[in-house]
């Protein structure tokens, strides 16, 4: 719900309210205790849907990636079989247990253990074993490696680790799936990957990335006056959605943003082009049918800059002008987190395109690099125990409706509940 009251007043919202969400102070100490943290663990990594990849990863029968989940201390092989069905394994060889594959991609007929030349099929099957008849009566067919529950949803390779999971994906990802259902995910094979572990929590890193509160602070020689401007001075949202255990924000985008005639290398990439952002890396023209989904700028706002589709627990897929991106938050301890962030920007056509890219890929990681410079004294004074809970506002209802999930899932006994 949007509220304008008069030229040059601020934006006033009340997405909190409107959610049925409570406007209490929120507790700091899942931020930082040790027991809470192995709960999230066992309750909500090792029970969730954990997205790993997207299938132009692994395009072609006989692809493979292998992805690291590092809150479990799993290694997951994601194949292509050459039925053409997209599975995922354990890492680790019937025998002795030993890592199978080392490569984090390529493409094989078949993988062979390192360690004694165990061979299995893309499909899983154990297909050779070296002097098997040393063995006690092995039966290969039940020595295959050991299959993970994996699903594909609109591209998106996703898995979870409980042996039969409680619900299928469908039901995980509820309204959530619905509201993205046929974007249009351009550049997909295309991405530009950035890592890093963290001195924080996964879910401080996590809430940087979905309010605005501290734009015009954290940011104002980046997008400071690119996401506030005098009529919205504090960058509040101008859309929210709550989807089930999921959400979805909208942000502000100052439609009179202008560089200054001095910025002339920005001035020269985004001169023979219109991209609608200056966080963009392709034109409008180029990203009309991603543009022209219900769920991008939802409010169909002349003042948007992007949204965050936070789906629950880990992962940011993000919308702008010019594409998508996405944000991963991996817990690995209560104060320290792996994070990764992808751009997708297409191939460039041109020495204009190659330049625009080039700049917008070392604009967005300037501005990634000042979220994250923040992380490690965010959590230094969470850790510091001065401070019990946290005082949250009306922008700051995706970190409310995230945090209210998380404590929800790590208290439900079954995923169903947690759902519920």
């Amino acid at each position: 719900m949007n509220e304008q009251s008069g030229a040059g007043a601020a934006l006033q919202t009340n997405f909190t309210r409107a959610a049925g969400l409570s406007h209490a102070p929120m507790p700091l100490a899942p931020y930082r205790s040790a027991a809470f943290f192995e709960l999230e663990r066992a309750q909500i990594f090792e029970r969730a849907w954990l997205m790993l990849a997207r299938v132009e990863e692994l395009a072609a029968p006989g692809d493979f990636v292998v992805k690291s989940v590092p809150t479990c201390g799993k290694s997951i092989i994601i194949s292509h079989g050459k039925d053409g069905g997209i599975r995922a394994f354990h890492n680790s060889c019937s025998h002795r247990g030993s890592e199978v594959v080392s490569l984090r991609a390529g493409h094989a007929a078949r993988f062979v253990c390192p360690y004694h030349r165990w061979t299995y099929g893309t499909e899983g099957q154990l297909l050779g074993v070296p002097d098997e008849a040393s063995f006690f009566d092995i039966d290969k067919k039940t020595c295959g490696l050991k299959p993970v529950a994996c699903e594909v949803w609109e591209g998106w390779v996703f898995i979870n680790l409980q042996r039969e999971p409680e619900v299928s994906l469908a039901a995980f990802l509820g309204p959530f799936a619905a509201h993205l259902q046929g974007l249009h995910y351009q550049a997909a094979d295309h991405p530009v990957v950035l890592s890093a572990t963290l001195e924080a929590n996964w879910k401080v890193v996590a809430d940087a990335f979905i309010e605005t509160y501290h734009i015009p602070v954290i940011h104002p020689q980046t997008i400071g006056t690119t996401f506030s401007s005098r009529a919205n001075p504090f960058a509040r949202l101008i859309d929210a959605t709550i989807l089930g255990a999921h959400r979805a924000v909208s942000m502000y985008g100052n439609p009179d943003f202008r560089f200054d005639e001095t910025h002339f290398v920005h001035n020269i990439a985004y001169s023979a082009a219109a991209t609608g952002s200056v966080i963009a890396a392709a034109t409008k023209e180029g990203a009309v049918n991603f543009l022209d989904h219900p769920a991008v700028n939802p409010v169909r706002s002349g003042s948007w800059s992007m949204d965050v589709n936070h789906l629950f627990p880990h992962t940011h897929i993000d919308c702008g002008p010019g594409g998508f991106w996405t944000h991963q938050f991996w817990p690995v301890a209560p104060n320290r987190c792996h994070y990764e962030v992808r751009f997708y920007v297409p191939k460039a056509e041109s020495a204009h395109e190659r330049f625009q890219q080039e700049l917008y890929i070392g604009r967005v990681v300037e501005i990634v690099l000042e979220d994250l410079s923040n992380v490690a004294r965010t959590q230094r004074g969470i850790d510091g125990g001065g401070q019990e809970f946290m005082q949250l506002q009306d922008s700051e209802i995706g970190i409310r409706h995230a945090l209210e999930q998380v404590m929800k899932w790590v208290e439900a006994p079954t995923v169903a509940q947690a759902l519920a």
